[in-house]
C-alpha cells in the first residue's frame, strides 16, 4: 500500500516535469518546422521542373499566330499565349519593351527575338520550343538576342545574386536593429537608409570590379529601395508578430522571395501561383527592375520600382501606428495606474521578451538565466517572494518576478546595457543597483535587504 502511494506521488512528480520539456520542445521546434514546411511547399514545386507557363510571344502576322498557338499548345499546353502583330519590327520591339518573352515572324527564314538578359533558361525554352515550330515548317530557325548581357554574366542570373545580396541582409538589418534598445523609431529609420546606402554603393562597386554588372549607375537607387524597403517593411511588422516575426520574416523575405526572384527559374517559367507571388515580393521586383534598367532602356521599370516603394510606405506606416498606439497607451493609463514617462524603446521590438525563469538545477532544452542573484535579510537568511524589477536605462519596465523559498531569482531575455534592477519585500527597505550586462555573460546580483525603520536606502552602483 505504501509503495503504491509512494509511485502516485512520484508519478505526479515527474509529470509537471514531462509537460515541461513538451512545452520547451514545442517552443524550440515550432520555427524551424515551419521553415522545413515552407522550404518544402516553395522551393521543390516552384522549381523542380521549370517550363515555359503563359509565357507572353508575339508573332508577326494574324495568320502565322493561329498556325504558332496550335503548334505551341500541342507541345506545350497552356505554356505560351501568343499575341499576334503586325511585323517582325513590332515582335521584336515588343520583346525589346518588355510585353513579350519572344518575337516571332515567319518567312523566307524565321527569325526568333528573345532576350538573354531574361535568363538563360527561358532563353533554351523558348529556343527549343520554337525550332520544334520551325521545323515543322520545314524550315531553318534564325535565333537572335536583343538583350545580351555583359560577358561575365553569362546565364543572366546575375542580378539575381546581387538583389539576394541586397535583400535578406535587409531583414537579418531590421532583426539586429531589435537589440538596439537605446534607439527610438527615428533612429532606427535612419540607420536603415545609411546601411541602404552604403550596401548600395558596396554592391554595385564590387559587381563593376568584378565585371558582372553594366556600368550604369541606376543600379544604386535601386539596390538602396530594396534593402530599405525590406528592412523597413521587417521593423515595422516586428511590433505587431512578437515572437512569429522571425518566422514571418524568414517566409516573406526568404522561403517566398529566393524561389520567385527569377533565379533558377525566371517568372514566366514558374507556376502561376508563383508567378502572382513574384509579383508582389520585392526581391523579385527588383530583379524586374534592375533587367529593366540595364538591359531595356527601362522599359517596364515603372511598375517594380512603385512596389519596392509601397513595401517601404506600409513599413514606415507599421512603425508610425505603433508609434501612435505606445503614445495613446501612456497618454490614457488604467485607472489606479501611476503615470510613467513615456516609453523610449519598444518592448515587443526586443528578441527574446525578457522572462522570469524558475530557479532550479538546468534542464536541457531551457534558456539560459541572463541575470540571477539571492535576496537575503542581515542575518543571511533567505527572504521569501521579495519582488525583483529590471528596469532599461530610460526607466522602462523589462520584467519582473519574485524569489523562490531559498531567496533566488533568475531571469532570461535581458538586452545588453546598463539595466536598473529594484528589490522591494513589505516592511523592507527598497534597494536598488545598477549593473552592466555584456553578450555572452551572466551577470550575478545579490541584495541585502533591512528593515524599513533601522536602515536607509541603499543604492549600488555599478
Amino acid at each position: 500500500m505504501d509503495n503504491s502511494v509512494g509511485q502516485q506521488d512520484s508519478d505526479r512528480k515527474k509529470r509537471p516535469a514531462r509537460l515541461r520539456s513538451a512545452r520547451t520542445l514545442a517552443e524550440a521546434a515550432w520555427f524551424p518546422a515551419v521553415l522545413f514546411l515552407g522550404f518544402l511547399f516553395c522551393f521543390a514545386p516552384a522549381l523542380h521542373a521549370p517550363r515555359p507557363h503563359h509565357a507572353e510571344v508575339a508573332v508577326a502576322g494574324p495568320a502565322t499566330a493561329r498556325e504558332v498557338d496550335a503548334a505551341l499548345e500541342r507541345s506545350h499546353p497552356d505554356g505560351f499565349d501568343v499575341m499576334a502583330v503586325s511585323t517582325a519590327a513590332q515582335a521584336r520591339e515588343a520583346v525589346r519593351d518588355r510585353t513579350a518573352v519572344a518575337g516571332f515572324a515567319a518567312g523566307d527564314e524565321p527569325v526568333l527575338f528573345l532576350a538573354k538578359a531574361n535568363g538563360s533558361s527561358l532563353e533554351q525554352a523558348l529556343t527549343n520550343a520554337f525550332t520544334q515550330v520551325a521545323a515543322g515548317r520545314s524550315e531553318q530557325l534564325d535565333v537572335r538576342d536583343v538583350a545580351p548581357t555583359v560577358d561575365e554574366d553569362r546565364l543572366g542570373t546575375t542580378l539575381v545574386y546581387f538583389g539576394i545580396a541586397w535583400s535578406v541582409p535587409g531583414y537579418i538589418l531590421a532583426t539586429t536593429l531589435l537589440r538596439a534598445v537605446t534607439f527610438d523609431r527615428r533612429r532606427k529609420l535612419l540607420s536603415i537608409l545609411a546601411v541602404s546606402a552604403l550596401f548600395s554603393l558596396v554592391g554595385y562597386g564590387v559587381g563593376l570590379g568584378l565585371g558582372y554588372l553594366p556600368h550604369d549607375p541606376v543600379t544604386l537607387p535601386v539596390a538602396f529601395l530594396l534593402t530599405a524597403a525590406v528592412a523597413t517593411f521587417a521593423s515595422g511588422l516586428a511590433p505587431f508578430t512578437r515572437q512569429f516575426f522571425p518566422a514571418v520574416g524568414m517566409t516573406l523575405f526568404i522561403v517566398l522571395s529566393i524561389p520567385t526572384s527569377g533565379g533558377v527559374a525566371p517568372a514566366p517559367m514558374l507556376p502561376t501561383f508563383f508567378q502572382y507571388v513574384h509579383t508582389v515580393m520585392p526581391l523579385g521586383n527588383a530583379v524586374d527592375a534592375l533587367r529593366s534598367a540595364l538591359y531595356f532602356d527601362g522599359a517596364g521599370l515603372l511598375k517594380p520600382v512603385l512596389v519596392l516603394c509601397a513595401w517601404f510606405a506600409v513599413g514606415a506606416a507599421l512603425l508610425g501606428l505603433d508609434a501612435h498606439l505606445h503614445r495613446r497607451g501612456s497618454a490614457q493609463p488604467d485607472a489606479g495606474q501611476e503615470v510613467q514617462d513615456p516609453p523610449v524603446d519598444d518592448p515587443s521590438l526586443e528578441t527574446p521578451v525578457p522572462t522570469a525563469l524558475p530557479v532550479h538545477p538546468h534542464h536541457f532544452g531551457e534558456p539560459d538565466p541572463d541575470l540571477l542573484g539571492t535576496v537575503r535579510d542581515p542575518q543571511e537568511r533567505p527572504v521569501r517572494h521579495a519582488a525583483v524589477t529590471v528596469l532599461a536605462p530610460g526607466g522602462r519596465r523589462l520584467v519582473s518576478t519574485t524569489t523562490n523559498a531559498q531567496g533566488e531569482y533568475a531571469v532570461t531575455g535581458l538586452p545588453e546595457g546598463h539595466l536598473g534592477i529594484v528589490v522591494t519585500s513589505p516592511g523592507q527597505q527598497p534597494v536598488v543597483q545598477r549593473r552592466l550586462l555584456r553578450s555572452g555573460e551572466v551577470l550575478r546580483a545579490d541584495f541585502t535587504l533591512h528593515d524599513r525603520h533601522t536602515a536607509a536606502r541603499e543604492v549600488v552602483g555599478s
